[in-house]
């Protein structure tokens, strides 16, 4: 654990952190819950403490009601937070010792055993490109490798480069087997990376040590784009969370109260670059090896955050209609959806089965009142 986590743990844990986040109504989850200056008639925060860490290049939050059991409460968050850590050791591609890449380098050649955790994770990643039909694919890394080279460069690939990296991505090429927890590679080049299902993965293992201990009410969050929460905060049915405006990224879109279940979003209103006046987003569609532009935004909805990461990813790079699809035939799995704008600069969110109790829309003069599927 870094520097920073065991200074954030020590001051739980001795009263100092407690005693001054306890002291302050706090009115803002990081950035993504609410204050109630931007939305009034939705739900505001109200007192509360917090533990933070950082890993996997941003800040990870555990958000708890402050009260009587704040400090015991928080000794277990803290444990929460080192599962994170761990999870981070587990999955990253950017560590020696990294089992994942260990996978990576040996794989191709031979069945390679993996504990139980990166088997999980691994299982689930295939099941959603497989579901997605390869709108999110884990094995997409070459591309993001050259769409990174040609950055830095100054310039776009070139077709024969998206073909060639192509070449070397496909989620069908791995095999997993559930008796031996193995896996394997059917070719060579074949390697995965986690990025965009990794932070919600973990904080579903933070989110069993909660449980384990018998916490009934918090919220998770790393990096504000993904959030899992449980019961509720200060009576309100659940634990407000803010969903930022994908054309103006310091404003608010709306805010959506959680309760038992997890919200991801993605989107490319910050990381993008231009090049001869087009703009091209971080986000890639892994089966045309370009970047994805049909959508602004997309917010998903799940029962595990793993879940509603991956699938932010899948329905950004899906579209509008496919997702709608998805939404349609999967009950559990809601969605706001945000298309470019027909005119001007005004949004027309999509909502794809968040009850309309659940969502607030801030009063904005760039996105309609009414939240619903435009005509």
């Amino acid at each position: 654990m870094s520097d920073e986590a065991q200074s954030n743990r020590r001051d739980f844990l001795t009263g100092r952190a407690l005693h001054s986040e306890v002291e302050q109504r706090a009115r803002a989850l990081g950035d993504a819950l609410l204050d109630g200056s931007e939305v009034q008639s939705a739900p505001v925060s109200g007192p509360m403490v917090k533990l933070s860490t950082r890993a996997m290049a941003c800040e990870f939050h555990v958000m708890l009601n402050a009260g009587p059991e704040s400090s015991v409460e928080a000794w277990h968050a803290s444990d929460a937070l080192d599962v994170v850590h761990r999870m981070e050791d587990l999955m990253t591609v950017y560590r020696e010792h990294s089992p994942l890449l260990d996978v990576n380098q040996r794989a191709a050649a031979e069945s390679v055993v993996v504990e139980q955790s990166l088997f999980d994770v691994l299982k689930l990643a295939l099941t959603i490109a497989q579901e997605t039909e390869g709108a999110f694919d884990p094995t997409a890394m070459p591309l993001v490798r050259l769409w990174r080279r040609v950055r830095a460069e100054n310039r776009v690939p070139v077709q024969d480069e998206i073909d060639a990296a192509k070449s070397l991505t496909g989620f069908d090429e791995v095999e997993l087997d559930e008796l031996a927890r193995t896996v394997r590679f059917r070719r060579a080049g074949i390697e995965l990376q986690l990025n965009a299902i990794g932070k919600g993965f973990a904080l579903d293992r933070a989110a069993d040590v909660m449980s384990e201990h018998e916490i009934a009410n918090w919220l998770l969050h790393g990096g504000h784009s993904s959030v899992i929460a449980c019961g509720e905060h200060c009576g309100q049915g659940g634990w407000p969370v803010g969903i930022r405006n994908p054309l103006f990224p310091e404003e608010r879109l709306a805010t959506v109260v959680l309760k038992d279940e997890a919200m991801g979003t993605s989107g490319n209103s910050v990381q993008f670059f231009r090049w001869n006046g087009r703009r091209f987003g971080h986000i890639l569609d892994p089966r045309t090896g370009w970047p994805a532009d049909e959508l602004l935004q997309a917010t998903v909805i799940a029962p595990t955050s793993a879940e509603a990461d991956a699938l932010s990813t899948a329905f950004f790079v899906m579209g509008l209609e496919n997702a709608q699809r998805f939404c349609q035939n999967r009950p559990a799995i809601k969605a706001l959806l945000v298309p470019y704008p027909r005119a001007g600069r005004v949004l027309e969110p999509v909502n794809c089965g968040i009850p309309a109790e659940h969502l607030f829309f801030a009063p904005s003069s760039n996105v309609l009142p009414s939240g619903s599927i435009p005509p």
